[in-house]
């Protein structure tokens, strides 16, 4: 890596993604469509049913990568490449509100929950707070993905811990960071009932992980989300119950990175990005668990992460097309103050 001009990111590698994301959002296929139709006539184009968010092989990625090109050009807005004239012909007025209207129908109530709406949301408070002029184009499809949110989120009775898309907890922390962001009170709250009412309880984790296409953990993810709700105090002792045996034997499988045999393949991919959100989350970790982990979790941070970042680039669409954010998430974070546009 060459100079680092924010956090651990390398502007040859920010160049990369940035310009691996613009590619991304731009190329209509493959595509995974996913669609529940009842006619032929339904039968559409992506580009047509998501003219906003029809690239980079499925919605959520598409989503998740033009995050990352508002956050790059926010953080980094110097890069040679022009992120924003993709944002200007994708992030227009008329392509946000037939993204809303799908959203708004019925055919949208549960289309993409809960992953690919946190994304969203993201990637909303991230152009608000850069004051970007996109922000205003994408409030229709935010303000009905935030109805939307409320309605399921408030009447979820349980989580669901599996370790890809529908994760729970993963969707719970990327809305309640970007609520907090831009004061939406009832946003948050939202998210920090559903978090106690899910897994405020848990104690001796047991399960086994990772399995085979995972790309989060479900305890890391699950102890990061209740590290953003509850005091200190009240974390470590829920952490302790929780996990009690954290450097055990038994627990090298969280702490150690998982060997990815073929990074081409598009699902051991996940496994690429298993490394990288276990670095984040072993990262946001160490400073808040009892004291005797502090260590184990920044060493573990360390190793996932020098791991992940090994597959970032070069393996080929079905890891290219959204492992970048991962990346970036890793290194950049998400929603703090930073540089405003000239």
């Amino acid at each position: 890596m060459t100079s680092t001009p924010v956090s651990g990111l390398s502007t040859h590698d920010a160049l990369a993604l940035l310009r691996t994301a613009v590619d991304n959002v731009r190329r209509d296929h493959p595509v995974h469509w996913t669609h529940v139709i009842s006619s032929d006539e339904e039968l559409v184009p992506q580009r047509v049913r998501h003219p906003a968010f029809a690239g980079s092989f499925d919605w959520h990625s598409c989503v998740h990568q033009t995050w990352l090109i508002v956050r790059l050009r926010r953080l980094l807005p110097s890069l040679p490449i022009d992120g924003g004239a993709v944002l200007d012909d994708l992030l227009t007025p008329e392509n946000c509100q037939v993204e809303a209207d799908f959203f708004a129908s019925e055919t949208g109530r549960h289309w993409e929950r809960p992953y690919g709406w946190a994304w969203l949301l993201t990637l909303d408070a991230e152009l608000r707070l850069a004051d970007f002029p996109w922000a205003a184009a994408l409030r229709p499809l935010a303000v009905v993905l935030r109805r939307r949110w409320l309605e399921w989120i408030t009447a979820c009775r349980l989580p669901l811990r599996v370790g890809t898309h529908l994760n729970t907890a993963y969707a719970a922390g990327m809305v309640l960071d970007a609520a907090r962001a831009v004061g939406d009170e009832e946003l948050a709250a939202s998210c920090v009932d559903a978090a106690n009412r899910w897994y405020g309880s848990d104690v001796a984790y047991g399960a086994y992980e990772p399995d085979a296409y995972d790309f989060l953990s479900p305890a890391l993810i699950e102890a990061d989300l209740m590290r953003r709700v509850l005091p200190a105090a009240e974390f470590a002792s829920w952490f302790s119950a929780f996990l009690p045996d954290l450097d055990a034997p038994r627990w090298a499988s969280l702490r150690e990175p998982v060997v990815v045999d073929d990074p081409t393949d598009a699902y051991q991919s996940h496994l690429a990005g298993l490394a990288l959100s276990r670095s984040w989350c072993w990262r946001n970790l160490a400073p808040a668990l009892p004291a005797r982990f502090a260590d184990l979790a920044v060493a573990a941070a360390d190793r996932h992460r020098t791991a992940g970042w090994s597959y970032v680039f070069g393996n080929g669409y079905g890891a290219d097309h959204w492992l970048g954010t991962f990346a970036a998430y890793l290194d950049l974070g998400a929603l703090d103050s930073g540089p405003k546009r000239d």
